[in-house]
């Protein structure tokens, strides 16, 4: 049964725990690497206050890699190389 909720969107991979916060350009990033059966896959959500609102992007990559301390150093170096170049218009609708 699991093999078709995986396929058919029923359920989500499990997350590992989140590791901390980092501030960068005035935008706070939290990489999140997901959980993929023994490997990782690049995760974080960016976040911003706007006007008293926090308004967020969360990054998901295709790219796998096995260790999660790695994993981490690339949702946050992908995390900042999104910044650099949309900016604010990563919260465009």
């Amino acid at each position: 049964m699991s093999l078709w909720k995986k396929l058919f969107g029923g359920g989500e991979a499990a997350k590992a725990p989140a590791a901390e916060a980092l501030e960068y350009e005035g935008f706070r990033i939290t990489p999140e690497p997901i959980d993929e059966g023994g490997q990782y896959r690049v995760c974080a959500v960016i976040e911003r206050e706007m006007d008293g609102e926090t308004k967020t992007h969360r990054l998901i990559r295709a790219d796998l890699i096995r260790e999660y301390d790695v994993c981490v150093e690339a949702s946050v170096n992908k995390a900042k190389q999104m910044i650099d170049q949309m900016g604010m218009g990563l919260f465009r609708a």
